[in-house]
Parts: C-alpha cells; sequence; structure tokens
C-alpha cells in the first residue's frame, strides 16, 4: 500500500495490518484500532470530532518517515504457527511479567493515597479483575486455541472437539472487548495516566507502566482479531472445501 492509497472509507484494521508503524499514530488520536478495527477510518474519526482527510495526511507523513522509528513486527508476513509463536513470546511474556507488578504498585498505591483520591481503590480492583481475567484468558489462547490454529497451519483440517475454530475465536473476541473496557475504564480513573501534582515516585510508575499497558494491549488485540483470527478462519473453510 502506498500513501496515495489510504482513503478515510478504509477499515483502520486494514490500515494497521498494512501499515504497523501507524499504530502509533493512532493511539495519539484515542482511535481504537484493535477491537474497533472493523470501523472505516472516516467512522473513526466522526466519533472522535477529527477531520479523515487531515488525519490522512498525517498518517501519509507518518508512513513516509516510517524508516526513521523503532520497527514494527510485520504480523502480516508471519505464518499463521510464526504469529501465534510471535504472541506468545511477546505479549503474552510481557502481560506474565508486568501484571503482578501493576497489581502490586496499584495496590500499594492505594493504601498510601486512596483517602485524598478514592478512585485509587477502583484502579487497584479493575487492575487485579483484568490481571485474573487475562491469566484465563492467555491460558486458554495457549493451551486450546494457538494449538487448534498450529495444527490448521499444518495442513489438519477440521475434526475440532469445539466443532469449528470459529467458536473459541469468537469467545476470544468477546474477553478483548472486556480487557478493552478495564483498560479504558482505568485511562479514564486516572485522568488519561496524567500523574497529579506531587504524586510520589510509586504513583508515577503506576501510571507509566498502566500506559505501556494499554499501548500493548491495542497491539496484542489487533494482531489477533485482525490478522491471527480471520486468516485462522479461512484456511479452515479452504481446507474443508478441499475434502
Amino acid at each position: 500500500m502506498t500513501p496515495s492509497a489510504l482513503h478515510p472509507e478504509m477499515k483502520v484494521a486494514d490500515i494497521v495490518a498494512s501499515h504497523p508503524s501507524l499504530a502509533r499514530m493512532f493511539e495519539q488520536v484515542g482511535i481504537d484500532y484493535c477491537c474497533g478495527g472493523k470501523r472505516t477510518l472516516a467512522e473513526a474519526c466522526s466519533d472522535k470530532d477529527l477531520d479523515p482527510r487531515t488525519l490522512v495526511v498525517m498518517l501519509e507523513a507518518t508512513m513516509r518517515t516510517a524508516g526513521a522509528s523503532e520497527p514494527m513486527v510485520d504480523a502480516a508476513r508471519l505464518s499463521l504457527t510464526g504469529l501465534a509463536d510471535h504472541i506468545e513470546r511477546t505479549h503474552h511474556a510481557y502481560l506474565k511479567t508486568e501484571l503482578p507488578r501493576l497489581a502490586d504498585l496499584a495496590a500499594r498505591v492505594a493504601v498510601e493515597h486512596a483517602a485524598s483520591d478514592g478512585r485509587l481503590n477502583a484502579v487497584r480492583d479493575t487492575v487485579n479483575q483484568l490481571a485474573a481475567e487475562m491469566y484465563s484468558h492467555m491460558g486458554k489462547e495457549e493451551n486450546v486455541l494457538f494449538p487448534l490454529v498450529r495444527r490448521l497451519d499444518a495442513g489438519s483440517a477440521g475434526d475440532f472437539h469445539c466443532g469449528s475454530i470459529a467458536y473459541p475465536i469468537r469467545q476470544m473476541e468477546s474477553e478483548h472487548d472486556a480487557a478493552g473496557s478495564a483498560v479504558a475504564c482505568l485511562r479514564e480513573l486516572t485522568d488519561g495516566f496524567t500523574p497529579a501534582p506531587g504524586a510520589c515516585n510509586t504513583h508515577h510508575a503506576l501510571l507509566a507502566g498502566l500506559a505501556q499497558l494499554e499501548r500493548d494491549l491495542h497491539e496484542h488485540v489487533h494482531k489477533e482479531n485482525n490478522i491471527l483470527f480471520p486468516r485462522a478462519i479461512a484456511l479452515e473453510q479452504s481446507q474443508q472445501v478441499c475434502l
């Protein structure tokens, strides 16, 4: 895709799938490219009171300078097995390390500062709930869904105990929506992850960690919802046709 190929009627997910470096621009303007990636650029801009043509110009400028920025994995070019492996090695590994740290920070900040900002108790509870849900979610992917994806990629069609790979995928997408809602709640509770004047270093560390968690979750869900899952469903259907 060349810069001139961008237009407001393209789906946000398709844009990021073709140009992963543009994810950062969507983050900056507050457009959800993972769970909300099936919307067109025009629809997403309408929700944010943005001019889609202006955003296209900004995206094209980012595309022209992308070579100077930190490279991102081109998930669309990976095999299904390679993409599942990549998600486990990067995003799952990150969450397994980061979620316990953030839960500890949130608990410490709530103990010390909830008297002056009652929202910090809700931050602690939301982080704990998100962590529990993501541990369960990752277990389902690593033990059930991703092995099915790898079987499909190896040419082993159908005969899944779940009937079709589309069924566990729908469950994972529903859980992605719940995780996205939890992170959106954390953003609202923390004024966009912005520390108040005089916030302690632990509070600063918590907010920086939550902001990074949001960025990673958006990339993680995008790679699954908009690349891995549709390709797996299409491959299953093509293999069944050939039987």
